[in-house]
């Protein structure tokens, strides 16, 4: 089957990996094939903010920094036959996952993901929010170029709460990252305080 024929039904994670690997730039969401939105400049700057960010904690725990996470840029996690997604910045806890995630497809449900809005903003908002909760993913943030914001959620079983919504000019500490504070400007391009 090549990646433009359609079959009836959902697709499956066999439909999404029909595509070839240099043109994936697709999720499956809920059964539906779905194109990433195309990243801005100011996308991909918010992106590697957050990484270098983050950064401290991806090491093992103790010591001077916070430690105990392994992150992933761009890497796709499959949690069933019909949802497989691309998160912008994906982390899992070293104490629940002893080993880096590896393979083209991670099947192993991450314990943070960072998703940049970009022109596909309803899919991160709606549909894929809908999912990561649906699998229970513990951490979600959502990082808004265009409104120099940043949102974090916290999984509860009826729905993500809403515990932190920053803006530009703020300073806060996110969690699960509350061991470093965050200057929220900087994610989107200010420069960092002295």
């Amino acid at each position: 089957m090549t990646a433009a024929a359609k079959k009836p039904g959902p697709a499956t994670l066999a439909d999404l990996l029909a595509i070839p690997e240099e043109a994936r730039r697709h999720e499956l969401v809920e059964g539906a094939i779905v194109e990433k939105g195309a990243a801005s400049g100011e996308h991909g700057a918010a992106q590697r903010k957050i990484s270098e960010l983050i950064g401290p904690f991806e090491r093992r725990p103790g010591g001077r920094w916070p430690g105990g996470w392994w992150f992933a840029t761009e890497v796709e996690i499959t949690f069933d036959e019909h949802n497989t997604f691309r998160p912008d910045v994906v982390g899992w806890r070293r104490d629940r996952v002893p080993e880096r995630p590896r393979g083209t497809t991670i099947a192993i449900r991450p314990d943070w993901v960072c998703e940049i809005l970009s022109t596909n903003r309803r899919n991160d908002l709606v549909r894929k929010k809908r999912g990561y909760h649906r699998f229970a993913v513990p951490h979600y943030w959502i990082l808004d170029p265009d409104e120099a914001t940043l949102m974090v959620y916290r999984w509860s079983e009826a729905a993500y709460l809403e515990i932190l919504a920053a803006e530009r000019g703020e300073r806060v500490r996110p969690e699960p990252f509350e061991a470093i504070e965050i200057a929220v400007g900087v994610l989107f391009g200010d420069d960092e305080e002295e």
